[in-house]
C-alpha cells in the first residue's frame, strides 16, 4: 500500500477498495433504514424504510457495495465535514483508568462508548457489532496490567487490531504495546519503570498531534504509568514511530508545573487558549519534519500503522496532569471522520444527528451489563439492548443496582422533626461533653459519634451523635458467608436487631449493599421537612462497611476471612448535630408517618438545657506520654520487620512486569487490653489525635468499639448530587521545631515518590467517579494539597463529579470501594496481589465508617489511624503505597509511623 509523509489531508491513503476485509464469519448486509446528507439542516434526513421503526443505525461501507473507485479528485476537493456524533467501542483492559477515557471521549464524541471487558465478547460477537449492526465508527484500547504477550492480560484485543483493519483504532499504553506485538515488535522492560511521572514528548507532527507543541520546553508534558515498552528496534517496517520522550528522565509533576494548568479537561474550565500558535514548524499543507530517533536516549511512546487507520500510545492522555490530551482525543475523531468521508462519502453518513435517537436491538443472548467496580459480565436475561444514547440513558445499567423506581422492601413514609438551639455548644461544654452527659452512660453501649474533632481549616463542620432510639431504631450485623474455600460463593447472613429487642437472621444472596441499597430506596419522604437544615444526614443509616465487602464490588475472591463483622449499622431515628462553625446544636426525631412521635426531642432539649444550667464541664485526662515504641509496648506484629521488607520487594517485582502501577501494602499489630473503658480511650485518642472524619462505634452485643482518627474522606453524595473524594497519599512526621516541621512540610510537598503515588490514586479516584457521574463533570478542584495534623502532614487532593440521576448513592459507593487509596491500581489486580501478599483479613481497617440518610446522601471515610477493640485484642491496621521508586526500609518505616499515634494512644491510657 501507498504511504506519504506528505499530505495535505490525510496521512494515509489507500488504494482503490472493493470492499471490506473479508473474514470466515459470514456478514450480513443490512437494508438501509435511513439516508442522511451532510447538509447543515437536520431536516434533510430522508427515511427511506417507514418499517424499520427503532431499528435506526450507521451504515458504514459493506462488502461489494462500493460503486466506482475509492475517492475521486472531485471528492478530495470537498470542504471537511463533520458527524453529529461518533460511536466508540471502548475495550477494558480491566483497567482503572478506563473510564477516565470514558469521560473524555464522552465530551468530544458527543456520546457515551460502550465499555465492554477484553473477554466479555466472542469474536463472533465483535463481528456481528462491527460489520452486521455498523454499531461504531471506531474502537479504543484501554491501559491494563500485564503484557500483550499473554493472552489473559490482553484478551481479544490482538484480534482486533489484526483482522479490524478497515476500522480507526487508538490503543493506549496496553493498548499500544498490543499493536506493536500484534505486527511482530518486541514488548520488553523499559528501561525504569516510570509511574504516576511525567515527560516532555517530542512527535513528528502526524494527525494525531495536530495542533499540540512537540519537543522541550514545549509545554507538551504527559503522565506514563507503565514498566514494559516496545522495542524501537524491533519496529516492523509496516509500523511508524510517531513520538519518543525528548529526554531519558521522567519528571515529578510539580518539576513540570509553572502554573496551576494541569490537564486538557481541567484547562477548559479555566478557558485555556489553544496551543495554534506556538507550533510554527507544523502547519495544514506542509510535510511532516522528520526527527531523528536516539535510541540510547529516548523511549518510544507513539506508533502508527503505515496503512491502517490505527495508533498507538505509550503514555496516557485521560491523566489529570497530562497536557493537551483531550486534543489527542479531538483529533482521533476528526481522523474516524475523515477516515468514513472519504472511505465512502454517503455510505458513512448513515447517523442520525441526534444521539438520543440512536436504538438497535441485539441478539437476545446477549446483555451488556456493568457492575460498577472496573468489570463487565456476561448476564442471561432473555432480553436486552445495546443502547446508544447520551441524552436518556447510560450505556450501562447495572444488573446488581436496583433501579429508583422500584424498590423491593416495603415503603415507608417518614417524617421528620427538628429544633434548632442558637450558639448553645460553647455554653454546655462543646460536642465532647454533650455526647458524655447524654450518650455516655451504661459504657456507652450502642451509641456513635461522627465526630469532628479537627474542624480548624473548616476541614470539617458538623458532628453526629445518638444512642438507641425510638421505634425505627435497628441494628444490622452481616457476615459473608463461609470463605474456607477462598472463594466467594455469593451472599451472607444478616442479623437484625430492632428497637425491642427482637433478633432475626435471614440469608442475603444478593448481599450487603444489595440490601442497604434496596433499604434506602423505600423511603419516602418530603424535602421540606428538612429545609433549613445545613447538613446533610437527617435520619439513617450509620456504621462501617468492612474492607472484605469488596467481593460485593467487583472482586472475586477475598483470600482471609474477617474476625469483626463485614458491615455493622444503627438505623438513627434520633439524632443530635452540633454545628462548629456557628456553635449551633439541633436534635432530629424520624418516625413513620402512621406512628405517633416519642418524646425524644423534649426530653433532649430538656437534658441539654439543664447542662446548661449546672454548666458542667467533663475536664480532660492527662496521662503519661509514652516512649516506647509500639513493638517494645506489648504490641505484636502480624508481620516482622524483614517480612514488611520481603513483601515491599515482592511488590516491586510486580511493578517491574507491569503488574500493578501501585501497591498499597498493609499489615496490622494487635495487644491484648482485657477489661478497658473503651470510651475513655476514644476520647484520650482524639485529644492526642483531633481529625476531621473521626468517629466512635460502639456495638456492644458484638463486643465491638472503634476508635477512629482518620484524616481521609472516601466518598461523600451531597444533597445537589455532588459526589465528593479526598484522597490522601504521602505522608512525613510533624517536626520538633518550627523550621524543621517546615523542612518537612516541603519536603513531603517536592517529594518525586509522594506526587507519583498521589497522582496515580487521584487518576484512580477519577476513573471511579467517572463510572457515575456525568460526563465532563469529573474535575480535580485540589491537587496535592498538603495538611497539617497534630502528629504528621499529609498529602491531600480532592476529586468531584454530578451523579448521574438514574444512579443510587449505593451504586455510587459500590462503583468506588475500597477506597483506591487503599488498594493501588489497578484497583483489580492490586487487590489480588495484595491478597497473596497479606497474612490476614484488614477486617475493619481500609473499610469506611460514616452514614447512609433516608433522604439519599452519604458521607463515609477512609478507616485508617483507628483502634479496633474487638473481643479483648486492640488492632491498629498501617501500611503505604509501594511504587516504583520505594526503598523497602523506607516503606517500612512510614508503615510504623502511621501506627505512632493509636498506638501511643493505647498504651498511655492503658
Amino acid at each position: 500500500m501507498n504511504f506519504t509523509l506528505c499530505s495535505s489531508s490525510s496521512e494515509l491513503k489507500y488504494p482503490c477498495v472493493e470492499g471490506l476485509r473479508r473474514s470466515n464469519v459470514n456478514i450480513l448486509v443490512p437494508r438501509p433504514s435511513v439516508r442522511v446528507g451532510y447538509s447543515p439542516k437536520k431536516d434533510s434526513i430522508q427515511v427511506s424504510d417507514h418499517d424499520t421503526g427503532k431499528r435506526i443505525i450507521a451504515n458504514h461501507l459493506m462488502p461489494g457495495k462500493l460503486e466506482g473507485p475509492y475517492m475521486g479528485e472531485k471528492q478530495l476537493q470537498k470542504p471537511s465535514q463533520k458527524l453529529e456524533f461518533v460511536r466508540t467501542l471502548l475495550i477494558d483492559n480491566y483497567d482503572s483508568y478506563t473510564y477516565n477515557i470514558y469521560q473524555e471521549l464522552s465530551v468530544v464524541n458527543g456520546l457515551p462508548p460502550v465499555v465492554v471487558r477484553n473477554d466479555e465478547w466472542t469474536w463472533k460477537d465483535v463481528c456481528h457489532y462491527l460489520y452486521e449492526e455498523n454499531a461504531f465508527d471506531n474502537i479504543v484500547i484501554s491501559p491494563g496490567p500485564g503484557s500483550p504477550t499473554c493472552p489473559a492480560d490482553i484478551g481479544i484485543c490482538l484480534r482486533l487490531l489484526l483482522e479490524c483493519w478497515d476500522i480507526p483504532i487508538l490503543g493506549v499504553c496496553l493498548g499500544h504495546q498490543a499493536l506493536g506485538y500484534v505486527h511482530g515488535a518486541q514488548v520488553v522492560h523499559a528501561p525504569e519503570p516510570v509511574h504516576g511521572r511525567l515527560s516532555e514528548i517530542q512527535h513528528n507532527g502526524c494527525r494525531l498531534f495536530h495542533d499540540i507543541p512537540s519537543g522541550r520546553d514545549s509545554g507538551f508534558k504527559v503522565v506514563r504509568y507503565h514498566s514494559l515498552v516496545i522495542d524501537a528496534k524491533s519496529l516492523p517496517k509496516e509500523l511508524i514511530p510517531i513520538a519518543w520522550t525528548s529526554s531519558g528522565d521522567a519528571l515529578s509533576f510539580f518539576e513540570t508545573q509553572k502554573s496551576n494548568i494541569m490537564s486538557d479537561a481541567y484547562e477548559s474550565q479555566i478557558g485555556h487558549k489553544s496551543s495554534s500558535e506556538s507550533i510554527s514548524e507544523i502547519k495544514n499543507g506542509n510535510c511532516w519534519p522528520f526527527v531523528q530517533f536516539d535510541e540510547s536516549r529516548r523511549v518510544l511512546m507513539g506508533i502508527m500503522h503505515s496503512s491502517r487507520p490505527h495508533y498507538g500510545l505509550q503514555f496516557h492522555p485521560e491523566s489529570v496532569a497530562t497536557y493537551h490530551g483531550r486534543q489527542i482525543f479531538k483529533n482521533f475523531r476528526k481522523i474516524t471522520e475523515d477516515y468514513w468521508l472519504r472511505l465512502r462519502p454517503y455510505a458513512a453518513c448513515m447517523q442520525v444527528p441526534c444521539a438520543s435517537q440512536l436504538l438497535r436491538e441485539v441478539p437476545r443472548s446477549l446483555h451488556l451489563v456493568s457492575n460498577a467496580a472496573d468489570q463487565l459480565y456476561r448476564d442471561p436475561p432473555q432480553t436486552s439492548q445495546l443502547v446508544h444514547d447520551a441524552d436518556k440513558r447510560s450505556y450501562f445499567e447495572v444488573s446488581n443496582m436496583v433501579h429508583l423506581s422500584h424498590p423491593s422492601t416495603g415503603v415507608k413514609f417518614l417524617k421528620l422533626k427538628w429544633k434548632k438551639f442558637d450558639h448553645l455548644a460553647s455554653q454546655v461544654g462543646g460536642a465532647r461533653n454533650i455526647f458524655c452527659e447524654l450518650f455516655g452512660r451504661h459504657k456507652a453501649e450502642d451509641t456513635f459519634w461522627l465526630d469532628s474533632s479537627s474542624i480548624e481549616k473548616k476541614r470539617a463542620r458538623f458532628s453526629f451523635m445518638g444512642g438507641k432510639g425510638g421505634s425505627l431504631w435497628k441494628q444490622l450485623t452481616y457476615r459473608l458467608s463461609d470463605q474456607s474455600d477462598m472463594s466467594f460463593k455469593g451472599g451472607g447472613y444478616l442479623s437484625i436487631e430492632d428497637s425491642y429487642g427482637s433478633l432475626r437472621s435471614i440469608f442475603l444472596e444478593e448481599g450487603f449493599l444489595d440490601y442497604l441499597n434496596k433499604e434506602l430506596l423505600s423511603f419516602r419522604y418530603e424535602e421540606k421537612d428538612y429545609e433549613g437544615l445545613p447538613f446533610d444526614f437527617h435520619g439513617g443509616y450509620i456504621g462501617y462497611i468492612g474492607y472484605n465487602l469488596k467481593v460485593e464490588c467487583g472482586v472475586v475472591s477475598n483470600r482471609h476471612k474477617s474476625r469483626s463483622p463485614d458491615a455493622c449499622f444503627f438505623f438513627a431515628d434520633n439524632l443530635l448535630v452540633v454545628d462548629h462553625q456557628n456553635d449551633d446544636v439541633y436534635i432530629l426525631s424520624l418516625h413513620e408517618e402512621c406512628t405517633t412521635m416519642t418524646p425524644w426531642l423534649e426530653d433532649t432539649e430538656e437534658k441539654l438545657f439543664s447542662l446548661k444550667a449546672s454548666a458542667t464541664r467533663l475536664e480532660e485526662q492527662t496521662f503519661q506520654a509514652a516512649t516506647l515504641s509500639p513493638y517494645k509496648a506489648g504490641f505484636r506484629a502480624d508481620k516482622s520487620r524483614e517480612q514488611y521488607m520481603e513483601d515491599v520487594e515482592k511488590c516491586l517485582e510486580y511493578i517491574k512486569d507491569g503488574e500493578s502501577y501501585e501497591l498499597c501494602l498493609t499489615t496490622q499489630i494487635r495487644r491484648s487490653i482485657g477489661e478497658i473503658d473503651p470510651l475513655g480511650l476514644y476520647l484520650h485518642l482524639r485529644q492526642k489525635n483531633p481529625a476531621p472524619y473521626a468517629a466512635w462505634l460502639n456495638f456492644s452485643k458484638e463486643d465491638l468499639c472503634i476508635c477512629s482518627s482518620s484524616p481521609e474522606r472516601f466518598l461523600r453524595l451531597d444533597r445537589n448530587g455532588t459526589l465528593e473524594a479526598k484522597p490522601i497519599k504521602g505522608t512525613i512526621a510533624r517536626g520538633a521545631t518550627a523550621k524543621e516541621d517546615k523542612q518537612h512540610k516541603l519536603q513531603l510537598q517536592y517529594s518525586e515518590k509522594d506526587q507519583a503515588e498521589n497522582l496515580m490514586i487521584v487518576d484512580l479516584l477519577r476513573n471511579d467517579l467517572g463510572r457515575v457521574c456525568e460526563p465532563g463533570s469529573v474535575h480535580v478542584p485540589h491537587l496535592m494539597d498538603v495538611e497539617s495534623y497534630a502528629t504528621v502532614h499529609t498529602m491531600v487532593s480532592t476529586i468531584r463529579g454530578k451523579k448521574r440521576s438514574n444512579l443510587s448513592a449505593v451504586d455510587c459507593v459500590k462503583a468506588a470501594f475500597p477506597g483506591g487509596s487503599m488498594t493501588g491500581a489497578p484497583k483489580l489486580r492490586s487487590m489480588e496481589l495484595l491478597d497473596s501478599l497479606e497474612s490476614c483479613s484488614r477486617g475493619i481497617y481500609s473499610g469506611s465508617i460514616g452514614f447512609f440518610s433516608y433522604n439519599k446522601t452519604f458521607d463515609l471515610n477512609i478507616v485508617i489511624r483507628t483502634v479496633v477493640v474487638h473481643e479483648g485484642e486492640a488492632s491498629i491496621g498501617a501500611g503505604g503505597a509501594i511504587v516504583a521508586l520505594s526503598n523497602p526500609e523506607d516503606e517500612y518505616e512510614e508503615m510504623v509511623l502511621k501506627t505512632n499515634a493509636p498506638a501511643k494512644a493505647v498504651m498511655e491510657f492503658l
